[in-house]
């Protein structure tokens, strides 16, 4: 009489590793890979090394590449904002607000090489997509709103383009300028 088939143990899966910080150390990561090698050179394969993630959790927790840049340039919007609007928020007079718009430029709050450099990627990569473009437009409305807790909207709007028209010249500039320079361009544009 043959036996009857051996059941066989179920196979015991490998305990899940909890990791809760794993998406959003993907999203710094793919900033830091932007920053060595542009979006151009910003690969899957290349974020998940520089997360210490498995290739496969790209996939588990974006769509594709351009979700996972977009949602990462969102953090990078967000987080240069907050630091733009806290930095307003602590000038209590006109004249410590002006002098918060010098900070801006001259300072690295704002203007670091990294974020700069992150910035000129944004900029590019938002040209023909139109979900970055908004992005791009809520940063501006966050700074803009943040000036203009200080200043009439039209002013608020030219202050704005002038933080990030100098603090773009002053990154490359070879004799950028300086805070006595800056301090006399805000007090043209405020009159």
């Amino acid at each position: 009489m043959p036996s009857a088939p051996r059941r066989q143990a179920p196979r015991r899966q490998a305990p899940r590793r909890h990791d809760p910080d794993r998406r959003a150390r993907i999203l710094h990561a793919a900033l830091d890979v932007v920053a060595e090698h542009g979006v151009a050179g910003a690969t899957h394969r290349r974020i998940a090394a520089a997360a210490d993630v498995p290739l496969g959790s790209m996939t588990y927790h974006f769509e594709g590449l351009e979700p996972l840049l977009t949602e990462a340039f969102t953090l990078l919007a967000d987080t240069v904002a907050a630091r733009f609007t806290e930095r307003m928020a602590a000038a209590s007079t006109y004249e410590e607000a002006c002098e918060a718009v010098v900070d801006l430029v001259v300072g690295e709050s704002w203007a670091s090489p990294r974020t700069m450099l992150l910035s000129y990627e944004l900029y590019a990569f938002a040209a023909r997509r139109p979900a970055l473009q908004e992005v791009m437009r809520d940063w501006m409305d966050k700074s803009r709103a943040a000036l203009g807790r200080h200043f009439p909207p039209e002013t608020a709007k030219a202050l704005d383009a002038m933080i990030e028209g100098l603090s773009i010249h002053r990154s490359v500039d070879r004799a950028p300028a300086g805070r006595e320079a800056v301090r006399a361009i805000v007090g043209r544009l405020v009159g």
